[in-house]
């Protein structure tokens, strides 16, 4: 194929549900301004103007499929990535998880970036296997230190610099643009105008250890301000046990279940402060959502989230709910210049480690870039 004066890179994703859009949007703008054109192709989920729209891409494909559809092989799958791979002038292919890597690397002669979100793709045999296999066309990158440091354990023959990390970023200046004033926000939750607020965002699910949080913020209420309530956004299958937790320690009242909130994001200045309790975060997109809003931050240390804290809030030890109160009575004894310093703090470090921008910049000097793809615009 003689090559075109544009060239496409492939971005391949499982869908388009939960954080994976903006995912898309995230990995597009890489290319803003670098002579690339984006073809984004989503594995499973119905077509959608405007999740199309919302991808930041110059070209996007749905290929239709139920997530039952792509158990086993993948065949059909594989055959489709193919015929769409032929017909475009493709450099390389950005896939998103593993499945989506492994059908890459099935169907096309491309150089693949795979890039993990999570823990524990690659401990299983199977999978160590597939990466001995392909390691030649074949680069990782994790949204954290903590998920590479993982590959790179599961993988130690790999060259360090075939798995590295670039974290998750989001657009700045247009999140802030999109987040309610404190009041305005409070009023769309229905949450007190003078109440201190601490909040949660994040699945009812024991990976997000809610039950801990509800434990802190117990302890720490008798030396809270007197009107302090925890919100908390979402849904899952602990609903019913978390609200149970919440009456056994006597704080009922002073939680509030908020349910599922169509773009949550936007009304993070509802808070006083953001508590994230999770279970080895890969990364937590939902912190990052909090310092554009300019609320303290206090989290657990373990995986990605204390990379993200680390210097700007609060840590506590995984499932320590006394130091996580002990964080709570800090925060709650904040003045306003320490405030205005931590929004400061969080500002700059938005803009110049977690911005599209900043990661942008990253990304093309990359070892694990030039080595599998150099730069040709």
């Amino acid at each position: 194929m003689t090559r075109s004066a544009e060239p496409r890179v492939l971005q391949f994703c499982h869908g388009y549900d939960g954080p994976f859009l903006d995912c898309a949007r995230q990995y597009a703008s890489l290319f803003a301004g670098t002579g690339y054109r984006v073809t984004t192709v989503f594995l499973t989920g119905a077509p959608d103007p405007e999740v199309a729209a919302a991808c930041a891409s110059d070209e996007v494909l749905f290929l239709e499929y139920s997530s039952k559809d792509v158990r086993g092989l993948k065949l059909r799958a594989i055959r489709d990535l193919r015929d769409i791979a032929r017909s475009r002038d493709f450099r390389f292919c950005i896939a998103h998880r593993f499945k989506p890597t492994w059908v890459a690397m099935l169907a096309t002669k491309l150089p693949v970036i795979g890039v993990h979100h999570g823990f524990g793709d690659y401990r299983r045999l199977g999978r160590k296997l597939f990466a001995k296999v392909f390691a030649k066309r074949l680069r990782l990158l994790a949204v954290s230190n903590a998920v590479r440091d993982e590959l790179r354990a599961c993988l130690p023959a790999w060259p360090v610099e075939h798995i590295e990390t670039l974290y998750n970023r989001i657009d700045v200046d247009a999140l802030q643009a999109s987040q309610l004033e404190r009041y305005p926000a409070r009023l769309q939750l229905r949450l007190p105008e003078n109440a201190w607020i601490v909040g949660n965002v994040g699945r009812l699910h024991p990976d997000k250890d809610q039950a801990t949080l509800l434990r802190g913020f117990a302890k720490a209420l008798p030396r809270l301000p007197r009107e302090s309530l925890l919100a908390i956004m979402g849904k899952g299958r602990l609903e019913e046990d978390l609200k149970e937790l919440a009456r056994e320690l006597g704080i009922a009242e002073q939680v509030l279940f908020l349910g599922q909130v169509a773009e949550a994001k936007r009304y993070f200045k509802a808070f006083d402060v953001f508590a994230l309790s999770s279970d080895h975060e890969p990364f937590g997109m939902v912190l990052l959502e909090a310092m554009a809003a300019g609320v303290p931050l206090i989290s657990t240390a373990g995986g990605g989230a204390g990379e993200v804290v680390e210097g700007l809030g609060i840590l506590f030890p995984l499932r320590d709910d006394a130091a996580l109160a002990e964080g709570l009575v800090h925060m709650a004894a904040l003045d306003r210049q320490q405030r205005e310093a931590c929004v400061r703090l969080m500002d700059e470090r938005l803009r110049t480690r977690f911005s599209d921008e900043a990661v942008r910049r990253e990304f093309w000097h990359l070892p694990l870039v030039r080595s599998l793809i150099g730069r040709d615009t």
